[in-house]
């Protein structure tokens, strides 16, 4: 478009003897000053988005630690490369734009000679283009965008808020195998004992942690062959209620669940769905295959509770087992203690300190806050949603900048026409809607042409997703409509000021 318009200056100089190479340096060396500063100004934004980035990856227990100094190999590459896009775009236009006669240059006074349906074409094609790829971006932030919202927003069965997780190790303090439980049990206790904690109990695996223990059950007495891969967690008393998890039949653990009495397990809907078709299953017994190191074990189910998240959010409801923390025949040298509670965090983690400290001075505490440890473990998923928002913005702001600049240009090299009509009684209405309707068209276009190229792609990004499909139909109706929306936006000014041309100037603009 800057070369069409152009084209009167260029003939001048040529007819003033300059040579069409010299012009194409001159313009040329143009586009290149652009590049160098638009290229310096990317290194500057670089820097500042690096340490934004860095930033968003340190979480409290997780911090990151990366050198932000300039590579060279990267920032001559981001470089080389930007001149080469600069004379690969800039290079065509200037050999047009000096390719003119001057005599026929001059006859054509205002207008580009350049400028015709063939020229114009070419211009279009590249909005178009720019849509089509726009279009991938922006469906791509708005489905990683959907996929995070889903994923914080899931059912995972149990309460978050207000839960601390506390970590508390003794192995330093050589406790024998037999008084490791009565330990943790005195631990347990004192935290109970704080005022402000509604509830606690222990467990060894934390929902959502990551951490996992899986093995092959079977309903005792029934078909061997009808085994059920199912996640356990040893856990102590009051865990249900810590979490808020229902029980739905039966009792919950007890003191007299020991290690000298019969095996028990709570077990959770999917587990009595799948290996007991629904049936209660209280009162049934099953077993666990056998391991290097434990025997193959028979357990009797005294509850039922809720389906709960086990190891990631992703994940469906799993069949899960919780067998009493009593009855672990080789108890570790630490607690981990979840804790239900109003007080504020810095007051229950200093009370926490100061009771296992009166038990005992050299525990070894480590807290976590229950629902930021969960949303660490969405990082992947926050960083995603960022960074294709980010560029999902950046296609926005370029092609309205195209479709502003091809626009703007239309309107000028249509002045006449544009009087014309308004002399032949042509309304502002009827100018605007001109000049809307090819904005509209264009995206039209690269719509069309970006949807296969959408499809695609986001098939490859399908195991980021989460309760999405690759062409989740709102994602890519809104991706659609911000793109028509930005192309009213940015037609709108040009149409506006062609429907401010003054019938008689636009008759002597040529």
């Amino acid at each position: 478009a800057r070369a069409s318009a152009r084209e009167r200056e260029m003939a001048v100089r040529q007819a003033l003897g300059a040579s069409r190479r010299r012009l194409v340096r001159q313009l040329l060396a143009e586009s290149l000053l652009l590049a160098a500063v638009g290229a310096a100004l990317g290194a500057f934004l670089a820097q500042t988005l690096s340490r934004f980035l860095v930033s968003f990856l340190n979480t409290g227990g997780n911090n990151v630690f990366l050198s932000l100094g300039l590579d060279w190999r990267v920032l001559g590459f981001a470089a080389g490369t930007a001149a080469l896009t600069c004379v690969l775009f800039g290079l065509t236009p200037a050999l047009r734009a000096t390719r003119i006669e001057p005599g026929a240059a001059m006859k054509a006074s205002g207008r580009g000679l350049t400028a015709g349906r063939e020229r114009f074409s070419l211009r279009r094609a590249l909005v178009v283009i720019q849509v089509a790829l726009s279009l991938v971006l922006v469906a791509g932030a708005l489905l990683f965008s959907r996929s995070l919202n889903k994923l914080e927003t899931v059912d995972t069965g149990f309460r978050q808020d207000g839960i601390l997780i506390t970590q508390a190790g003794f192995a330093q303090l050589n406790i024998a195998p037999e008084r490791r439980l009565g330990f943790r049990r005195e631990m347990l206790d004192g935290i109970r004992a704080i005022p402000g904690v509604e509830a606690a109990a222990e467990t060894n695996i934390v929902p959502l942690s990551g951490n996992a223990w899986s093995n092959s059950v079977w309903m005792d007495g029934g078909d061997t062959q009808r085994r059920l891969d199912t996640s356990f967690s040893r856990i102590g008393p009051n865990y249900f209620q810590t979490l808020s998890i229902p029980l739905l039949a039966g009792r919950d653990f007890n003191d007299h669940d020991a290690a000298n009495t019969p095996k028990v397990a709570i077990v959770n809907e999917t587990f009595a769905r799948k290996l007991l078709d629904g049936v209660n299953p209280v009162g049934r017994r099953f077993r666990i295959e056998a391991t290097p190191r434990d025997p193959e074990s028979v357990y009797e189910i005294v509850a039922l509770v809720k389906d709960t998240k086990y190891e990631d959010l992703r994940e469906n409801f799993g069949p899960i087992a919780y067998l009493a923390n009593l009855q672990d025949p080789r108890p570790g040298t630490g607690g981990q203690f979840l804790i239900k509670s109003n007080l504020p965090q810095a007051e229950l983690t200093a009370a926490v300190k100061r009771v296992l400290a009166e038990v005992n001075p050299a525990i070894s505490i480590k807290f976590l806050d229950f629902k930021t440890m969960i949303r660490e473990s969405m990082m992947r998923n926050r960083l995603m949603a960022t960074l294709s928002g980010f560029f999902g913005l950046l296609a926005l702001l370029l092609a309205s900048i195209g479709l502003y600049g091809i626009l703007s240009y239309g309107v000028a090299s249509r002045t006449k026409e544009i009087g014309i009509r308004m002399a032949l009684g042509a309304r502002s209405r009827e100018v605007l809607s001109l000049i809307l309707r090819e904005a509209l068209l264009l995206v039209l276009v690269g719509v069309a042409l970006g949807l296969p190229v959408v499809f695609v792609a986001t098939r490859f990004a399908s195991a980021l997703l989460f309760g999405l499909t690759p062409t989740d139909p709102l994602s890519l109706s809104v991706a659609a409509l911000l793109l028509f929306a930005v192309a009213f936006v940015a037609g709108y000014l040009p149409a506006r000021r062609a429907t401010k041309v003054d019938p008689l100037v636009a008759l002597r603009y040529e």
